[in-house]
């Protein structure tokens, strides 16, 4: 997330650091957010509101009223992120539903809740509060809008094998697919593939699913290839996808690709399923599974 550190936005508003450290502090507002270097730092939008506001009313409490009264601009990621790193819940609660106000839930995901959690995402440390608090507060978002969604409008039906872990970004990566697939008319079912494959047949032949969507990377290929088998002893014609990596190209280059953005996976998958259907053949997986166990 890019931000303004104290010294550039108390030259942008024409006061010192020191000012500007007691607005936030008597006033509440600018409200900064940390760096994942621990540097305080404040969003355009918050800065250039107040400095209008200064200019008009020359007065910083009116201002800083006058600041809040008008907001921030349209919602966005870096704004969400912001929320995130303040653990403020009711802020980022009242960022998503300003950004479904201007967005459908599909370019709310994409392009506000998946970025701000990126955001916290540090390539030195597995997870950080801010990130935690804000994969909480998205699953908890992903899983009320999954209730509201409308019942299913076409025959299509999506089992989704989850192999990612609590906390990774790539889960809410699976959450929202499923989600943006449910809003596309689609029955859907997410299972973890730790499951016995002999005790999926009652689900599948609930679902009968006409496609499977591979996601995460927390099981072996030999664990997936048996899932597959079993699915398609009951629906014979499923089509396998794979979702954000979750099979290596140079195994299974028979899966359909959905790629890693969630409004462009669920486009790939209607409009494969969409296709003539193929006869049934065995995925590469699967034969990848019995040259190994040869």
């Amino acid at each position: 997330m890019i931000g303004i550190r104290t010294h550039a936005a108390a030259n942008m508003l024409g006061v010192s650091p020191n000012t500007l450290r007691s607005w936030e502090r008597r006033y509440g507002f600018p409200v900064p957010f940390r760096s994942p270097g621990g540097h305080r730092q404040f969003t355009l939008t918050q800065i250039e509101s107040l400095r209008h506001t200064l200019a008009e009313t020359h007065n910083v409490s009116s201002a800083i009223s006058l600041a809040r009264a008008r907001g921030e601009g349209p919602s966005s990621s870096t704004r969400l992120a912001s929320a995130f790193a303040a653990f403020d819940e009711d802020r980022a609660d009242r960022l998503l539903e300003e950004s479904l106000a201007l967005r459908t839930v599909e370019r709310t995901v994409e392009e506000v809740l998946l970025p701000a959690l990126a955001a916290h995402l540090l390539d030195a440390a597995p997870s950080t509060p801010e990130y935690e608090f804000g994969w909480r507060h998205a699953t908890g978002w992903l899983s009320a809008l999954k209730r509201l969604s409308a019942p299913a409008s076409s025959d299509q039906a999506v089992l989704v094998f989850d192999a990612t872990f609590r906390c990774e970004f790539d889960a809410i990566h699976a959450q929202a697919l499923e989600l943006v697939l449910r809003r596309a008319g689609m029955r859907t079912l997410s299972l973890t593939p730790t499951l016995d494959p002999a005790r999926l047949g009652r689900a599948l032949r609930a679902l009968s699913p006409t496609a499977v969507v591979l996601t995460g990377r927390g099981t072996s290929l030999d664990a997936i290839g048996k899932l597959v088998y079993a699915v398609r002893g009951v629906a014979r014609e499923a089509i396998v996808c794979d979702y954000r990596g979750a099979v290596p190209d140079t195994v299974a280059s028979t899966v359909c690709r959905l790629g890693d953005s969630v409004i462009a996976a669920r486009d790939r998958l209607v409009d494969r399923l969409a296709a003539p259907v193929a006869p049934a053949v065995r995925s590469t997986v699967l034969q990848s599974r019995s040259a190994q166990s040869a």
